[in-house]
């Protein structure tokens, strides 16, 4: 039995994850996972440094760590890709005049040896900001502009969410859970 066999059947019996959520400054991050916990996001101020919360979903245990995007903490993601079961990058849908700075950072990750393997779900948040007819448009154009179909060292989902209105905020532990189970549990 190999090593990473003997991790796999710990992880099995410990059913427990750890997910980053990662994305600039303003782009809702804090506000989704808010929003999972069933809690008020109508007062949420920006993340100086991190927030961590137990999330528990189909038998599994998240340990959701909220890290927040200011320029200034960038330098220090880092920190927390040690044992990292999924990434998800959070990109603000009405804020498209980043999108070339949201890339930029993107891609640091994606070159991290850390991170490699990892489950990949990228957020597509405050579409409640986008006109219904331009939603799939968006989607598209951060699927493009992050490269999104080359990436081939992660398992990618992409949600378009909002944490104002709740629209698809019950799909993110689903898709976490089931992208998870499939990749580290199955022996």
């Amino acid at each position: 039995m190999g090593l990473l066999s003997i991790i796999r059947k710990q992880k099995l019996k410990e059913h427990e994850l750890r997910v980053l959520v990662l994305g600039l400054d303003g782009g809702g991050k804090t506000s989704v996972v808010t929003k999972i916990l069933h809690e008020d996001t109508s007062q949420i101020a920006p993340t100086m440094g991190f927030n961590i919360s137990t999330i528990h979903h189909s038998n599994f245990t998240l340990n959701v760590w909220d890290i927040g995007g200011q320029s200034t903490i960038r330098a220090f993601w880092d920190n927390y890709f040690m044992n990292c079961d999924c990434l998800v990058w959070c990109i603000d849908a009405n804020s498209l005049e980043r999108l070339q700075e949201s890339f930029s950072e993107f891609r640091k990750l994606m070159d991290e040896e850390r991170l490699v393997g990892s489950g990949l779900l990228i957020l597509v948040n405050k579409i409640d900001l986008v006109p219904t007819n331009e939603i799939e448009t968006t989607v598209q154009l951060i699927r493009k502009t992050l490269k999104i179909d080359e990436i081939t060292n992660h398992n990618v989902g992409i949600l378009p969410v909002s944490a104002i209105t709740g629209k698809n905020i019950d799909r993110i532990l689903d898709w976490i859970v089931s992208e998870a189970s499939e990749r580290l549990y199955i022996l």
